[in-house]
């Protein structure tokens, strides 16, 4: 499961850009109960959006030269300069060269072997989210690849992710967890592009936030220009889960997870 004691290769952030950042202000916190905090001017735009005073994303407004309307999940990467070598070397790309932010840490964006960004962060003075796991915060991550043996060797090279694999009826899912934990550490599954149930086209990062009522933010997802990409859907042990778009087209999805098993 996520937690806030990041370690190399955990998610550690997660952002949003938006052609509308009041917009999107406003359509998360009716979802969620966030509540947006803008940066200064030395921060470009850059804000945070908060429950009950803690951090649980970023959010800034861009351009369409900046690329479409998305979340980013960024992974903690002890140096962020080697690790976007490394990406190059395994045949991804660097979207955004190494950077430093302030003197809250080291970040540059990534693309994988398959195009998939993501971003990674050399934690400083802000070592990542201040919460995940909790109502209204990350939760869960999915990777959508055309190849995922691929995938998980490429992200093994660069994090050192290990893997295992759920069996359920009809199938198996493949999740990973950082290198050195054990499997109940897993943050997230690899799932091939073509088992997508939305049909994407693209392969993509997609982050989940826990909810206390699946239905009831569906409902308020399509009454503020949402879009509904799965419909609320019951997973045995899992949850109730649903995968949205907001308004301006930037893919997520919501769960609200069963209880713990004994």
């Amino acid at each position: 499961m996520l937690t806030t004691r990041y370690v190399t290769g955990a998610p550690n952030w997660v952002d949003l850009g938006t052609p509308d950042i009041d917009g999107a202000a406003s359509f998360y916190g009716a979802l969620f109960g966030w509540q947006f905090q803008p940066g200064g001017p030395e921060t470009g735009g850059y804000g945070l959006f908060q429950l009950d005073g803690r951090t649980v994303a970023g959010g800034m407004q861009t351009t369409a030269d900046q690329g479409p309307p998305s979340w980013t999940v960024y992974f903690q990467a002890p140096d962020a300069d080697a690790t976007a070598k490394t990406a190059e070397h395994k045949h991804g790309s660097v979207l955004v060269q190494p950077m430093d932010v302030l003197d809250r840490g080291r970040m540059a964006i990534l693309a994988d072997q398959a195009g998939v960004h993501f971003g990674i962060w050399q934690p400083a003075a802000t070592k990542g989210l201040d919460v995940v796991q909790e109502q209204g915060s990350l939760c869960w991550l999915e990777l959508y690849v055309p190849d995922l043996p691929a995938a998980a060797g490429f992200y093994n090279a660069l994090f050192g992710w290990e893997t295992s694999a759920l069996t359920f009826a009809g199938g198996s899912y493949t999740t990973v967890h950082p290198q050195g934990t054990e499997p109940d550490a897993m943050f997230g599954g690899i799932v091939p592009l073509e088992d997508d149930p939305t049909k994407a086209s693209a392969g993509a990062w997609l982050p989940y936030f826990e909810v206390p009522d699946t239905d009831a933010v569906v409902a308020a997802a399509q009454e503020r220009g949402g879009t509904v990409r799965l419909p609320a859907t019951d997973l045995e042990d899992v949850g109730r889960i649903a995968e949205l778009a907001d308004p301006y087209g930037a893919r997520f999805a919501v769960i609200k997870s069963a209880p713990p098993q004994a």
